[in-house]
Parts: C-alpha cells; structure tokens; sequence
C-alpha cells in the first residue's frame, strides 16, 4: 500500500475494540513481535498462539491493541488482535 493510500485507509478505519482511530505499526514493534511469535510466545485476544509471522499492523489510539495484517489484508476482528499490554 503506498504512503498516501495507507494515511487516508488510516482515517478511515476504526479498532473493533475501543472503535478509536488506528495507526501503522512501526517496524521495530512488528520485528519484536514476530520475534515473539518465533519463539511461540505470542497469542491473540482470545489466547491462540500466534504461528504466522507479521507482515504489518494497525495500533489502536490507546496502543494497548494491535490489528494485524494477513496477505495484505487488515484483520480487523476483535478475537484476532494481539493485546500489547500482554507482550513481552
């Protein structure tokens, strides 16, 4: 997705949580994320380990939830977001 498709996605799409604003994750928390999910010690809300690395994510207002990205698709489900106050 090019920068401006990305900032107008951006303000258009809402967490399905807090229904705040979301941002692009930086690459640095996507790299210690799929670290975590590497070492299978990264689950979703609902307490799946997560097996699949990362390709992106979307941050909610309050960066306590990130919405991943799976074959270029935002996964914008409640059960699917990784809880960043849980991750190590």
């Amino acid at each position: 997705m090019s920068s401006h498709a990305d900032t107008e996605f951006s303000k258009i799409i809402r967490c399905p949580v807090t229904k705040s604003s979301l941002k692009t994750a930086d690459s640095a928390l996507i790299t210690s994320l799929n670290q975590q999910i590497f070492e299978k010690k990264l689950a979703n809300r609902i307490g799946q380990t997560i097996a699949v690395p990362l390709e992106g994510g979307y941050i909610n207002e309050s960066q306590s939830l990130l919405l991943p990205i799976r074959g270029g698709i935002v996964i914008l489900v409640e059960d699917e977001a990784i809880d960043l106050t849980e991750a190590t």
